[in-house]
This record gives structure tokens, C-alpha cells and sequence, in this order.
């Protein structure tokens, strides 16, 4: 049995498992003080860096729905100011309830505010044990930019341990760790694509189908990433190649942005675009999934150039099936 049918056996067993129902968003919500950069992590994966700069703050909570590997996400993004802060913990069922993931920023620069942020912390908490819920918490180290890894690397490092110990005080079941920087787009990225991946069931199959046409065409990595900058899936051959596309990933989604390809383009390269970094080939091509639905984005690794058209196809419509 070709490793393709093996494939479409297991993406069939998955829908005959899974129930007719009506599925309604999954909540995610963004909390943490003002000014923490809440506001500016979605916006990055939106890639509207130009609105960063201007951002004023918060008003209250802000919702956006967004679709993620055909699964409805509902976005709050809770302004983090004393008096919304206060509204929040007097209305809990109204901004905490059904929250399926909880995402904490705290601003690590700004280190005369870090134990307010640690107090707010527990006062979220508080409201989820008061609504008998109890989402993942995935806590955000944010600002720690490039910039400040190189020059207080050592200081940031104690400050993090210190902060982790005293929110390991509050002995919440699961809370997860992140280190992220706008001026790091890939940390952003990474951390949300991994948060994300964890509501879908389906990933480790996506995983082994990316895995597979790795193989097939050759490739020391592969990602797959949608129009909201979140990757669905890859393979990486070892570290090297994983920091080399994680690394790369922005640059080639800021390019598309402001170089959208013509028709002429497109018919002559396939709407593919082939670039050499690291003294590596970067194949860039868009691909679509599902009629009028936003497009994903293939981004390949190889030594050579060169795939066959026929499996990527084959690969494509793999994808299209377990979606």
C-alpha cells in the first residue's frame, strides 16, 4: 500500500471518529496590564506593523474572529487599564467565561510594574477557579527584544527565574512559557502557531503528511503557514534547518506583502518565488486549499531548486482531505 493511501485511510478513520455537531469559537484571550503589548502582538500577526507605532490604548475589550485550520477562534483582547482591570474581576462571567486559552503579557522591560502584573495575574486566576474553569495559561515574556538579549542577557535570565517562581506560587495546574519580541517576529509566530496547534486535533496528521512530502521532494524543512502568520504544520531535518526557517518565515511573508506577484508573474514561475539565504534555496510558493478561502503558504528548504510539480499537487490535496 503506496504511503499515500495510508494517508487518505487515516484521514477517513479521523472523520468517521468525529461527531455531527454544531462547534461553537474557540476563546482566547489576551490579558495583562497596559502597555504590556497585547494589542501590538496581534497586530504583528496581522502584519500591520505600520499601526504599532500610532497604537493608543486599549478601550476595554476588543473581539475579532479569525479562522484557524477551518476552526472558528474568538479573540479578546481585554485592555489592560486599572479601571477596565477593575470592571473585568467585578464582571467575570462577561469577559473570563468560556475561555479556552489564556494568554498573560507582561512587559519584562518595564520592571517596576512587574509586581502589579504579578498581583493581576492571581486576580485572573481567581476568576477562573470562581467560574470553575481552568484554561492553559500561557504567560508571554514580552519586549525582550534582540537588542536586550545581547546586552543584559545574564539580568533578564535572574529576572525570569524570579518571575516564574513567584507564578509557580499561585500553583495553577498548567502555565507555559514564552519569550517573544515584535522585533523577533518568528518568536511571536512560533509561540502562537504552537498554542493554536494545541486546540486541533488533527495536527499530528498534518505533521506526518508535511513529514512525508519532505521526503518525497527532498527537503531539509518544510512550513506551511496561513494568511494570519500562524504555521498549521512542518518538518524540520534538525536545529540548524528549524532556527533557518524560523528565522526566514517573516522575511518571506513581509516580501509577498509588499511585493504581490502579477499575472504575468505568476504564470511564468508559478506563482513561486525561489531565493538563496545561508547559502541555502528557499522556495516560497502560495497554494490554496479551499475555494474562496484565504491562502497558505509553502516554504521549502532544499539544496536544489527543483520539485516536481505532481507532488506538490499530491501533497496539496492531501492537506485539502484531513481539512
Amino acid at each position: 500500500m503506496t504511503l499515500e493511501k495510508n494517508l487518505k485511510q487515516s484521514i477517513l478513520y479521523l472523520k468517521k471518529e468525529e461527531p455531527e455537531m454544531v462547534v461553537s469559537p474557540n476563546k482566547v484571550l489576551f490579558t495583562g496590564l497596559d502597555d504590556a503589548g497585547k494589542t501590538s502582538i496581534i497586530l504583528s500577526l496581522q502584519r500591520e506593523f505600520s499601526k504599532i507605532a500610532i497604537l493608543s490604548p486599549t478601550r476595554g475589550a476588543q473581539r475579532r474572529i479569525f479562522n484557524f485550520l477551518d476552526k472558528e477562534i474568538s479573540e479578546w483582547d481585554l485592555g489592560g487599564q486599572l479601571a477596565y482591570r477593575i470592571a473585568y474581576l467585578k464582571n467575570p462571567g462577561k469577559y473570563f467565561e468560556g475561555t479556552e486559552i489564556a494568554i498573560y503579557v507582561i512587559d519584562i522591560q518595564n520592571k517596576s510594574r512587574i509586581p502589579e502584573a504579578t498581583s493581576y495575574f492571581k486576580d485572573v486566576i481567581e476568576q477562573f477557579k470562581e467560574l470553575e474553569i481552568e484554561p492553559p495559561i500561557y504567560v508571554f515574556l514580552h519586549k525582550f527584544d534582540p537588542a536586550l538579549r545581547r546586552s543584559a542577557q545574564n539580568e533578564m535570565e535572574l529576572l525570569i527565574i524570579d518571575l516564574k517562581d513567584k507564578l509557580r506560587d499561585t500553583k495553577y495546574k498548567e502555565i507555559y512559557y514564552y519569550e517573544t519580541s515584535i522585533y523577533d517576529f518568528g518568536s511571536i509566530i512560533t509561540a502562537m502557531s504552537e498554542i493554536l496547534l494545541s486546540l486541533y486535533p488533527k495536527s499530528e496528521l498534518i505533521e506526518k503528511t508535511i513529514h512525508e512530502f519532505a521526503k518525497k521532494v527532498n527537503s531539509e524543512g518544510v512550513v506551511i503557514i496561513d494568511d494570519n502568520s500562524l504555521i498549521i504544520g512542518s518538518y524540520y531535518k534538525d536545529e540548524e534547518t528549524k532556527h533557518l526557517l524560523t528565522a526566514s518565515t517573516p522575511y518571506f511573508l513581509t516580501l509577498h506583502d509588499s511585493f504581490q506577484f502579477t499575472s504575468p508573474m505568476e504564470e511564468k514561475y508559478e506563482n513561486r518565488m525561489i531565493v538563496q539565504r545561508f547559502g541555502k534555496n528557499f522556495i516560497f510558493k502560495q497554494i490554496t486549499l479551499k475555494k474562496e478561502s484565504e491562502p497558505y503558504y509553502l516554504i521549502l528548504l532544499k539544496e536544489d531548486p527543483v520539485f516536481r510539480k505532481e507532488d506538490l499537487e499530491s501533497f496539496a490535496n492531501l492537506l485539502k482531505e484531513i481539512l
